[in-house]
């Protein structure tokens, strides 16, 4: 890949990352709490609302994510260490299978009617996600520097 290629990868990476950071953020300290004030009479309209849009919000980043992980794994920029690209996938990994066996199965229990006990795990489980963006989000930074430095010490 070339210099110019693995400068965009990781810029993406760190975009994408970082977007999800904040976002999961808002989530978990703002809109998760807040779904037990919507009330039992609007709470399915509201969760399905809630669950479609926010696909359109975080469908393109995790994507990017995704996609660009893959391609730091197997076209790792020069000066960026290897491990930190595998320990990027490892965290990305536990954000998708939180994703599915635990946030996901309670968003189906919300769309249902709300379910307190449904909320609760949600609000709780989602610190999976939180944890694992926040690191991953340090981990993005620390690559960007190295391939920074790289570029700057003339390392192709």
């Amino acid at each position: 890949m070339t210099v110019d290629g693995e400068r965009i990868v990781l810029l993406a990476q760190m975009a994408s990352t970082l977007f999800m950071v904040g976002l999961i953020w808002f989530v978990q300290a703002v809109h998760y709490p807040l779904l037990a004030q919507v009330g039992t009479d609007r709470f399915v309209n509201y969760e399905a609302t809630h669950v479609r849009l926010t696909s359109w919000v975080v469908g393109p980043p995790m994507l990017i994510e995704a996609l660009t992980t893959l391609i730091l794994i197997v076209w790792t920029p020069a000066g960026v260490s290897p491990t930190m690209c595998w320990i990027g996938f490892a965290l990305l990994l536990v954000i998708w299978a939180s994703t599915a066996v635990l946030q996901v199965p309670r968003h189906n229990v919300l769309a249902n009617g709300f379910d307190p006990a449904a909320h609760q795990g949600l609000v709780l489980s989602n610190w999976v996600r939180t944890v694992s963006w926040t690191f991953r989000g340090l981990l993005v930074l620390l690559m960007a520097d190295q391939g920074i430095a790289g570029t700057r010490n003339g390392i192709t």
